[in-house]
């Protein structure tokens, strides 16, 4: 039996300067418990160490494409993603197929 397609949000970001403190509190706090509310399964987040990358990507998948877009056109999602937005800088999202392998 093949498994059932799964599709990927992946996020990256840098932090705003002078607000780590208040971002992780609020990565947290509300940022991942929202996610898994919406039904997206957080199961990647990176955090580059050296390098010119962005400084965070999460990675978050569903089983559904247009489920998965439903929920990034919400009212819940664009509320949340704009209190993020609070404490970020260089914000970028894509969508793609799961794959079993790191992906960017």
């Amino acid at each position: 039996m093949e498994a059932a397609e799964q599709y990927k949000l992946i996020m990256t970001w840098d932090i705003a300067p002078t607000r780590e403190r208040e971002y992780f509190e609020f990565v947290v706090r509300v940022f991942l418990p929202a996610l898994q509310r919406m039904g997206l399964d957080v199961n990647e987040a990176w955090a580059t160490a050296y390098g010119d990358q962005p400084q965070i990507q999460v990675g978050a998948q569903m089983p559904d494409l247009n489920r998965l877009q439903q929920t990034l056109r919400s009212q819940e999602w664009t509320d949340l993603h704009n209190q993020l937005l609070d404490f970020i800088i260089h914000y970028q999202q894509k969508i793609v197929r799961a794959r079993d392998h790191y992906q960017f």
